[in-house]
């Protein structure tokens, strides 16, 4: 079997492990009993470790990945391997070596970006530099002991960051009033500080957390290229509609993580507003042209697509508006959140079939000197 098959299997499995976990464990978390033992270890594991499943073995392998496949260096691989295999240690019950696993795998991932930007010096590559750190940093505090509300925000700092730095590269294809890159860089600089200011004055870091998102999201739905795109048609306009709800849902749970600071009990609106409405939308979006640039694996876009995005919204608005006065609705959203992503995946795997049908008899038809 050739060598390199064996590699891309192996980060293959670590990713499904820790997606299909991670959403096993927070059903598990709102009381969804699954067609698997309920006292299953690695159930309970991964309903204790959910965020780290999700918001680590997943998106920060996937994140890994792209980032290795652009740096195009054996080396940069070493952050995807550390980060799956965190995910598997996690589901085996060994929390510090998954912890130091995370710990190595940021630690080359800040690496990877530094020399990215000194490859490619731009305002884009500096925060994608700054949200690798925040990952890193997130990763220590977690390697350490420290508690999930101080973890927490540096995580969701490297996923917010991350898609900011790049929706800000998108945004060099419009003419920005010249305050718009500062005033961005304010912001991150603001969310930052409250992720820091979180784990010594939760209070006051968790409302400056909060304002900083709802203002990220202000400025995303200022400045950002999808305000034009959303009015053209196919992939684009698809894309744009990804994006433009997830915004919504960012300054949903801005509100929210600022509010819970304050003491009112929408810590399940601030964390899944964040996690799924905005992140997982920001994944339906670009998953169209991530996937065949990273997997070299091409989609047929159809109008099909906004299925699972409609349905990721509605389950999430009966998750959360419907979860905070009955905990069976926020339960049943739970539920629908994940057939919403399952949903996803197998339109996903169907585009890809379709694409390759639609192009098999091309091949087969086309005569070869």
């Amino acid at each position: 079997m050739n060598p390199r098959s064996v590699i891309a299997g192996s980060l293959v499995a670590c990713v499904a492990a820790a997606l299909l976990s991670g959403i096993a464990g927070g059903l598990l978390r709102v009381g969804i009993t699954l067609p698997v033992a309920a006292d299953a270890p690695w159930l309970t594991r991964a309903a204790l470790a959910h965020a780290a499943l999700m918001m680590c073995g997943f998106m920060g392998t996937v994140i890994s990945i792209e980032r290795a496949v652009a740096f195009k260096h054996r080396a940069a691989w070493t952050a995807p391997f550390a980060s799956g295999a965190a995910a598997l240690a996690l589901l085996c019950g060994a929390q510090l070596p998954a912890a130091l696993l995370l710990v190595l795998g940021s630690g080359a991932f800040v690496l990877v970006n530094a020399l990215l930007l000194r490859r490619q010096p731009a305002a884009h590559t500096a925060l994608l530099l700054a949200s690798a750190v925040a990952w890193f940093t997130g990763n220590v505090l977690l390697a350490v002991g420290a508690s999930s509300s101080t973890v927490l925000p540096w995580w969701f700092a490297f996923l917010v960051v991350t898609i900011a730095a790049e929706r800000l590269e998108m945004t060099r294809l419009m003419r920005r009033r010249r305050g718009a890159q500062p005033a961005l860089h304010l912001v991150l600089a603001a969310l930052a500080w409250g992720a820091a200011c979180s784990g010594l004055e939760p209070r006051f870091g968790g409302v400056l957390f909060g304002a900083a998102l709802c203002g990220l999201a202000a400025w995303l739905l200022a400045f950002d290229i999808a305000r034009r795109t959303v009015r053209a048609e196919g992939l684009s306009r698809y894309m744009a509609v990804c994006l433009l709800g997830g915004y919504v849902w960012l300054a949903i749970g801005g509100v929210a993580w600022g509010a819970t600071a304050l003491g009112y009990p929408v810590r399940d609106i601030a964390l899944h507003a964040l996690g799924l409405g905005f992140i997982v939308s920001m994944i339906m979006g670009h998953a169209p042209v991530i996937l065949p640039a990273v997997t070299r694996v091409k989609l047929q876009f159809g109008n099909f697509f906004y299925l699972p995005l409609l349905a990721l919204h509605l389950s999430l608005a009966l998750r959360l508006a419907g979860g905070a006065v009955d905990f069976h609705l926020r339960a049943q959203g739970a539920l629908f959140n994940a057939l919403a992503i399952a949903l996803f995946a197998a339109t996903a795997g169907g585009s890809a079939l379709a694409w390759r049908q639609r192009q098999g008899p091309r091949r087969v038809s086309d005569p070869r000197p």
